[in-house]
């Protein structure tokens, strides 16, 4: 069975203070304590990486504490996914963005299928997102499909996130995503237990 995932911010040493220091806290509610780490992994356009582990005190489960920058099972920051996510929005096909970002077709195309099975969920979601952050936005114009659509309310979020927190805000788009998401931004299954509408930059903190 697969660990559950904590998402935490880019700073590896200021995550592992934050830890020791009892600020991090589970979707439970409570107190997460450093719990070894697991396996290392190379994340393409991030580096080579060793997720620290930790456990709930109140829960008792084990969970894997998983930076923004990157997604659940991928192989890529979601930084390099968001670029073929918003090249697709605009038209591209997916053999040109791969070429671009020197990646296989296939993979490429894998994220693609991925994102659009579960664009519908993340439009809805980001679309409350942005309006909590900014009551008096507007509607978004119709981009075309609802993966573009998902794209651009992804975008407008973070904005809206930047404007209203300042620091606080400062992920970009595919990191708050990542958040949001509890880095499942491309996995298969229920969005609806996936996706952290309850606290939504706390964990990117």
């Amino acid at each position: 069975m697969e660990a559950p995932v904590v998402m935490v911010g880019r700073d590896r040493v200021e995550v592992d203070r934050r830890l020791c220091a009892g600020e991090l806290v589970c979707p439970c509610g409570g107190g997460l304590s450093p719990w070894g780490h697991a396996r290392e992994r190379a994340v393409r356009g991030v580096g080579v990486l060793r997720p620290r582990r930790a456990r709930c005190g109140a829960c008792r489960v084990t969970h894997v504490l998983l930076a923004v920058s990157c997604l659940l099972r991928r192989a890529d920051a979601v930084e390099v996914i968001g670029v073929a996510l918003r090249a697709k929005a605009s038209g591209e096909g997916h053999r040109p963005i791969a070429a671009r970002l020197g990646r296989p077709a296939s993979t490429v195309r894998g994220w693609l299928r991925a994102f659009a099975g579960n664009a519908e969920r993340i439009r809805s979601v980001f679309t409350a997102l942005l309006v909590e952050l900014d009551p008096l936005t507007g509607s978004l114009a119709p981009a075309g499909s609802v993966s573009a659509d998902a794209v651009e309310v992804v975008g407008a979020a973070a904005a809206a996130a930047r404007r209203r927190l300042g620091v606080m805000g400062a992920v970009s788009a595919w990191q708050l995503a990542s958040a949001i998401t509890r880095g499942r931004l491309l996995a298969p299954g229920d969005a609806t237990e996936s996706i952290n509408t309850s606290s939504p930059l706390g964990a990117a903190g």
